[in-house]
């Protein structure tokens, strides 16, 4: 019977789905230390156009993660504030890039950007802002 339970509860944390802890990240070299939910909101939805705000794509898990957790809303409503943006000519959505390491990259060479990945790909090419568990 012990036994049997401990193979159910394997099961259960195997099945479940691994949820990452994202961080919202900077270029190093910018003054920024840190940042309310709120106001990284505002960057990725175009209300402000201090920093530069850089995507993961549409179709990872943590772009998802990112949105329905930080920015409060589902992906759909974020594509649709977009092409209302892009369509009266008041902006245009953030770059997406395919993976962590790309947007790092990217993150490195661009001294105004704001970006989010998972919290274990965090090194010394960026700085943390805001972490979100």
């Amino acid at each position: 019977m012990k036994t049997r339970l401990i193979f159910v509860l394997a099961l259960l944390l195997i099945t479940l789905p691994a949820l990452a802890e994202i961080v919202v990240i900077t270029n190093p070299t910018n003054p920024a230390t840190r940042m309310l939910p709120d106001q990284v909101a505002q960057f990725f939805l175009g209300g402000s156009t201090i920093f530069t705000p850089f995507d993961h794509a549409k179709d990872s898990p943590l772009h998802k993660e990112f949105y329905e957790k930080i920015i409060k809303k589902t992906p759909a409503q974020v594509e649709a504030i977009w092409a209302k943006a892009t369509f009266s000519g008041k902006g245009s959505p953030p770059k997406e890039f395919p993976s962590d390491a790309a947007i790092k990259k990217a993150v490195a060479a661009e001294p105004t950007s704001l970006a989010y990945i998972d919290k274990v790909s965090v090194d010394s090419s960026v700085k943390v802002l805001l972490t979100v568990p």
